[in-house]
């Protein structure tokens, strides 16, 4: 109805009219009212229904009742002059270390907003919320951002508009970490649409903003007009020298062997993510405990907060269905579902309730439904239903009447049939579905694919199925299935990570996960990931990071691209199992096989004839997760975790719960793992073919500008003139040579080695240019940039009256170092390398030794552990260090004491010098 009778609006104005009530003018202020004697609102209260209400669609009516309610609880505002409200704050220990929480200074418009202060670091959040409900649906119209301004660290955009743009990735995963514990919190039937916005302010490098966020975010929900249950708050808790710390600091975390991310209120867990290196069970649920308790301590803290300034909640505007709609809902399918549930196969069961779904609104919706306890008379049709009664129409029973009255006879009037909205048949229709799929599971003990509650799904893997991949695997569990696929590059292709601190980030592991609308048989959007694709394919990356080799044992950055091609529960587990075969078969030399499972839960058995344990089920399915009231997930193997996610649908789980969780994900981790190996074809453990080499070398730290040049120029060259895809030089002297083929690497390895090499007396140089010739002898130059003099008494075993008789310049000789004197000048020998034509047996004696120390010095040469490499030769197959007739192999220089050149190279090469080998295969343990 448009306006009730007794409703007295107000409206402020300024005073321009003299009128007698319903206006009244009083201290420069006029109230309008909306008088009950008014004509045209007694008339329409005289009718059930106006024509005004039958023009309007039920929507445009809530809004507009819901604006005279508005009107109706607006006070009257005074002109003189009032006091702002004053903030309140209050400390919160956290740890070793308070927190302050204050309100009413930022943001007072909104209808909740706090500000968190911990050390500089600044959160600020508010929470609001839109007058006029949305249409109802069975998804909370909840919205979440947060942004990290740039300006908090004393920095500026380095894009070309200099603000801040779309969200980063770790900016979206702070937005689920704040989402996923406040929404089991909101009540059901509340269906106006709220927005919760987080900045942060100020950052100081040390205090991490995101378990602030989530705490500011809980705070500031609690403060508005939203209702929801209880309070939320987070923490992050770390691991640091077998000690547990609450709120690390990022120093600490740096050392630290856990991260985790936990939520809650003051008496049970909402959500835990974290990730750790192998941490048994029993250790992850005391740190949990822990963080529980920190959690306990900031919802007491902020109940009190809240009973001093919190707004009235707005319970009256919560609109659940009918009840009686849940009981015919039952009498028309109930027996239909309990056939429907027990169809194996997703697709056929979702089409089942899709027709079943059609039918019950069919009934309830246009038909008309009578519940079966009630009798049927003359059903009234719908017109009839709709035919306005008027308010004032006599009723009377038999007796005495007077004259032109109505005599009706005492017949009982038929029960009508009832329709409900199609908003509310569809919602109770998903309730009673998941309480039928809830009660099958309790009560049967089986599930809907006839699994009992610790039964893991069929599981099937095979690996190489691209050929032109690096590495690929297909993982399949039930009616799940992960294609990954992994690629191999050098630090050009890590990912550049933006963050508030001035430091420049790569990664050089990441996980991208895919998920197209087509894996569960839909049409739908393609295009930018989805915050659920960025979240998963964190949860998946962060789970097979702890396996991965050292950037020393492995230089490769490592992609792995998860695209799920076919779904139902339990996805981004599947792309850890699919993601560590590829990587095997990619030939990355894992530590250990890990393995993922999604563990869910029917908290209250008692309500289906169970004792009341809560009902833990292995490897959930997407109509379990759905329905449950847990979604876990847990990656390891059977000594540890790595990685974990959970979220609570209900009021919160405890630790015993929790403990029984975690148990039994490792058993079903067990399951799988020994699946895995089974795998057909295996992982090939050797790297691809197509994947690119690369060559690790050791130079002098002080030559490095020397293999850059000025502005890059002497790098690019050498790129150019050898072809390799890239160079990368390291301040500490570490150089990484990225090519195709072998023969470009060994070209980059030559000119590199000479810019860099360090003469040592002993030396054989070949094939050497001579730069000039002066009368005392000639300079000859053994590597880029370095030149020595042959004295003309070194340049021959017979005598020479001149340099320029016997030589030129552009001629080649061999040449030896001999002495290398105070100023770093270097004086060379070719006399010491040619065979002295004398009949004394020391000179022979000495020629001989001559020989065999330059063949030891040309042997060494052909090493990898060299410091000059034979320009004439190197481009041969025959003098090539290196062959290419097996797939990867390292190899670690042996490098002599002093500054020389050592180099390791990763590439299809094998050697039988003497380098160590290593064998190129992905080990595991």
């Amino acid at each position: 109805m448009l306006a009730n009778p007794s409703t007295s609006t107000t409206l402020h104005y300024r005073p321009n009219s003299t009128h007698n009530p319903p206006f009244s003018h009083t201290n420069h202020s006029c109230k309008l009212s909306l008088s009950p004697k008014c004509p045209r609102f007694t008339n329409f209260a005289k009718s059930k229904c106006s024509s005004l209400s039958l023009l309007l669609s039920r929507r445009k009516r809530e809004r507009l009742v819901t604006v005279v309610k508005a009107f109706e609880d607006t006070s009257a505002v005074n002109d003189g002059p009032q006091s702002l409200p004053q903030p309140i704050s209050v400390k919160i220990p956290v740890g070793d270390r308070h927190i302050m929480v204050e309100t009413g200074h930022l943001g007072r418009q909104a209808s909740g907003s706090v500000t968190v202060t911990d050390g500089e670091t600044i959160i600020y959040t508010s929470v609001c919320l839109d007058d006029v409900p949305s249409e109802p649906s069975d998804f909370y119209p909840l919205s979440v951002n947060y942004q990290e301004r740039f300006s908090a660290a004393g920095r500026t955009s380095g894009g070309f508009f200099k603000r801040e743009g779309r969200l980063k990735d770790h900016e979206v995963l702070i937005c689920r970490l704040i989402d996923r514990p406040l929404r089991p919190t909101m009540l059901k039937g509340f269906y106006h649409e709220t927005q919760i916005l987080s900045w942060v302010l100020s950052y100081d490098g040390l205090h991490s903003p995101d378990s602030l966020a989530v705490t500011a975010a809980g705070i500031a929900l609690a403060l508005s007009e939203v209702p929801n249950t209880k309070v939320i708050a987070g923490v992050r808790v770390g691991l640091v020298d077998n000690k547990f710390i609450v709120n690390p600091t990022t120093k600490e975390m740096e050392e630290s062997k856990l991260d985790l991310l936990l939520a809650g209120t003051d008496s049970a867990i909402f959500m835990i993510e974290g990730y750790c290196n192998f941490l048994p069970e029993e250790k992850l649920l005391e740190a949990v405990q822990i963080g529980q308790d920190a959690v306990r301590t900031i919802c007491n803290e902020v109940n009190a907060l809240v009973k001093k300034c919190g707004k009235p909640k707005m319970l009256d505007a919560i609109k659940l269905p009918p009840p009686e709609l849940y009981k015919h809902m039952e009498e028309i399918a109930g027996d239909e579902l309990v056939k429907v549930l027990q169809i194996r196969n997703k697709v056929p069961r979702r089409k089942a309730l899709q027709s079943l779904e059609e039918k019950v609104l069919s009934i309830l919706t246009e038909k008309g439904y009578v519940s079966k306890d009630q009798s049927f008379g003359i059903p009234e049709t719908v017109a009839d239903l709709l035919e306005v009664e008027e308010e004032d129409e006599e009723v009377v029973v038999d007796g005495e009447v007077d004259e032109g009255d109505v005599h009706i006879k005492p017949n009982g009037r038929r029960s009508s049939p009832s329709l409900f909205s199609e908003v509310d048949v569809k919602l109770v229709f998903k309730e009673v579905t998941s309480k039928f799929l809830r009660r099958r599971i309790v009560e049967g003990g089986k599930r809907s694919d006839g699994r009992t509650p610790e039964g893991i799904r069929p599981i099937d893997s095979s690996c190489g199925l691209l050929p032109r991949a690096h590495g690929s695997a297909l993982f399949t569990r039930g009616e799940t299935q992960s294609l990954a696929v992994v690629t191999l590059g050098d630090k050009q292709m890590a990912q550049r990570v933006d963050n508030l601190v001035d430091e420049e980030e790569f990664k050089r592991f990441y996980l991208q996960y895919s998920f197209p609308p087509s894996c569960v048989g839909e049409v739908g959007r393609i295009g930018a990931p989805s915050r659920r694709e960025i979240g998963h394919g964190m949860l998946a990356e962060r789970a097979l990071e702890p396996i991965l080799p050292s950037e020393n044992d492995f230089p490769y950055t490592v992609r792995v691209e998860s695209t799920i091609t076919e779904s139902n529960g339990s996805s981004s587990m599947a792309s850890v199992c699919g993601g560590c075969l590829a990587l095997q078969d990619a030939g990355v030399p894992v530590k250990c096989m890990i393995a993922g499972i999604a563990m869910g839960m029917v908290l209250d058995t008692e309500e289906f004839g169970g004792d009341g344990t809560p009902l833990i089920l292995s490897d959930i399915t997407g109509s379990e997760d759905a329905s449950g009231d847990m979604d876990f997930k847990v990656a390891g193997n059977e000594d540890g975790v790595t990685a974990f996610q959970m979220d609570i649908k209900v009021g919160g789980i405890t630790l015993p719960v929790m403990r029984t969780a975690l148990l039994q994900a490792r058993d079903g981790r067990k399951h799988i793992l020994a699946e895995m190996l089974k795998c057909s074809p295996s992982p090939s453990k050797r790297l691809s073919k197509y994947a690119p080499l690369i060559h690790i070398m050791k130079v002098n730290p002080e030559k490095v500008n020397i293999i850059i040049g000025s502005g890059g120029k002497k790098v690019k060259s050498i790129i150019e003139e050898t072809g390799v895809e890239a160079i990368d030089t390291q301040d500490d002297g570490i150089v990484k040579i990225t090519a195709k083929d072998l023969s470009s690497i060994e070209k980059s390895i030559s000119i590199i080695s000479q810019l860099t090499m360090v003469p040592a007396v002993g030396d054989i140089y070949k094939n050497c240019e001579i730069k000039s010739v002066a009368p005392y002898g000639v300079f000859v130059e053994i590597a880029p940039g370095h030149e020595g003099l042959c004295h003309i008494s070194e340049l021959s075993s017979n005598w020479l009256p001149k340099a320029e008789d016997a030589f030129k310049v552009g001629d080649r000789v061999d040449v030896k170092l001999i002495e290398v004197n105070g100023k770093g000048q270097l004086r060379l020998s070719r006399k010491a390398l040619l065979p002295e034509v004398t009949s004394e047996k020391s000179s022979a004696e000495q020629q001989a030794r001559d020989l065999t120390e330059g063949n030891t010095e040309q042997s060494k040469d052909k090493s990898r552990d060299t410091k000059f490499v034979n320009p004439t030769k190197v481009d041969s197959v025959e003098d090539a260090p290196l062959s290419k007739k097996k797939a990867y192999k390292r190899l670690t220089s042996s490098a002599r004491d002093g500054p020389k050149n050592s180099s390791t190279t990763v590439s299809s090469i094998a050697s039988k010098d003497e380098n160590s080998l290593v064998n190129g295969e992905a080990k595991i343990g």
